[in-house]
């Protein structure tokens, strides 16, 4: 049976940081925290300016579980419960998302809420209950 670790207080520390990431994006650059959008834009840079700064995000998403260890000596623990098949479907199914959702969970869910875009609160609401349905189905009727 999959267990899900119940961790409040790094939940929300967490949270805290993305929020603020995304203020500090917006306030310096302009631009929406969207991962599928920051990674898009740098393999399709507009110029050099916004090639740096999204350059700059992606590191940062990167490095963050070596700044980790350097914290607590450990990286991060990290299960997967499934297939590397799985995972590829899984992420083809994603960027099919993203593509007719126009963004991500994070660009509608942290940037597009904030704001109230009526799009972005819908986007999240289907995320949202997508995903509860997909956790029963995989829990309870199929049995993971």
């Amino acid at each position: 049976m999959m267990e899900t670790a119940f961790t409040p207080l790094q939940s929300l520390g967490g949270g805290a940081l993305i929020g603020l990431a995304a203020v500090l994006l917006m306030a310096t650059v302009g631009r929406v925290m969207g991962a599928t959008g920051i990674l898009a834009g740098l393999l399709t840079p507009v110029d050099k300016a916004d090639w740096t700064w999204r350059a700059v995000m992606l590191l940062g998403m990167i490095t963050g579980p070596v700044a980790m260890m350097a914290l607590t000596g450990q990286m991060p623990a990290v299960q997967v419960p499934i297939s590397t098949p799985m995972l590829v479907v899984g992420g083809l199914i994603v960027g099919i998302g993203v593509t007719f959702g126009g963004g991500c969970t994070s660009g509608h869910g942290v940037c597009g809420m904030a704001r109230l875009s009526p799009r972005s609160i819908v986007a999240t609401l289907t995320f949202m209950l997508t995903t509860g349905i997909t956790v029963f189905v995989v829990r309870h009727v199929i049995g993971g």
